[in-house]
């Protein structure tokens, strides 16, 4: 944790700053690939970058959620279960209720894809609540460069969260286009809801509506979780007195790291579940 006696940036706003910076790698302006040296430097290398403490943390925590699964599934038994098995069903019991009650097609990708979800995104948020000094300290200590920049928390990335939002919307449009036909598809937007003879009317109402969505859930989660850090970042420039202050932070944010996990997976279901209804079957 950020100790106010012996600051290691020079004001407090220099050390938010650097803790909100990425670990880019790319091509610089001066046409060689390395990593970034500076934020400016990393916004200057434009699409063909890559945040690689993104990358990094997004991988291991999937690489623990894969892990702790095959571990339950391997040592799963139909006596008394202990803690981590009763942990799994619980996740999974959760998972299929609200499937249940919201998914009323036919798929069997949409379990496990929820329970993906949901539990990858809690993994990400809960990166969150690690005091904010610590992974970025041990990962400049690997990389032996105390100035290295390193962001832990991956949902924190807009890069990160677009990244699932777009893979459920293309999801949509890909069972939208199996279940209805694309020319069913497209009459969502061209004969609903005045039909066709407002044909454009209908595009310039339902098209906007639909484009939005990826739009809304990778900034809900981003803004959420970049608004939670900035606050631990605050509140960790205040020296010893933050224990307390992060203490009572983090047990609040707890709620909202679940709660905006569980909303992506909720809504990931519905939007598939409008994919899966034909028109005459729509509410």
């Amino acid at each position: 944790m950020a100790d106010a006696n012996e600051p290691l940036y020079e004001n407090a706003s220099e050390y938010i700053r650097h803790h909100l910076g990425f670990l880019t790698y790319g091509k610089k302006p001066d046409g060689s690939w390395g990593f970034a040296e500076t934020q400016t430097q990393a916004a200057e290398m434009g699409f063909w970058s890559i945040h690689v403490d993104s990358m990094i943390m997004s991988l291991l925590l999937g690489c623990i959620f894969l892990g702790f699964f095959l571990y339950v599934v391997r040592r799963a038994t139909s006596g008394i279960p202990g803690p981590m098995q009763n942990a799994a069903e619980y996740l999974i019991e959760m998972v299929q209720t609200n499937v249940k009650n919201t998914f009323f097609a036919k798929n069997e990708l949409i379990g496990p894809l929820a329970l993906t979800i949901f539990c990858w995104i809690f993994l990400m948020n809960l990166m969150d609540l690690v005091p904010v000094d610590w992974i970025p300290m041990f990962a400049a200590w690997v990389a032996q460069d105390p100035n290295l920049y390193f962001k832990a928390v991956p949902t924190t990335d807009l890069n990160i969260t677009l990244g699932f939002s777009l893979s459920v919307f293309f999801l949509m449009i890909f069972y939208s286009i199996k279940i209805k036909g694309l020319g069913g598809f497209l009459g969502e937007f061209a004969f609903h809801p005045f039909g066709k003879w407002a044909v454009p009317f209908n595009v310039l109402l339902e098209l906007p509506g639909f484009l939005a969505k990826p739009v809304s859930l990778a900034l809900r989660l981003y803004g959420n979780l970049f608004a939670g850090e900035t606050i631990f970042l605050v509140i960790a420039i205040v020296g010893y007195v933050q224990l307390p202050l992060h203490f009572a932070w983090a047990v609040f944010h707890i709620l909202i790291i679940t709660l905006q996990a569980y909303l992506f997976m909720i809504l990931t279901i519905v939007y598939l579940n409008q994919a899966h209804q034909k028109p005459d079957e729509a509410h």
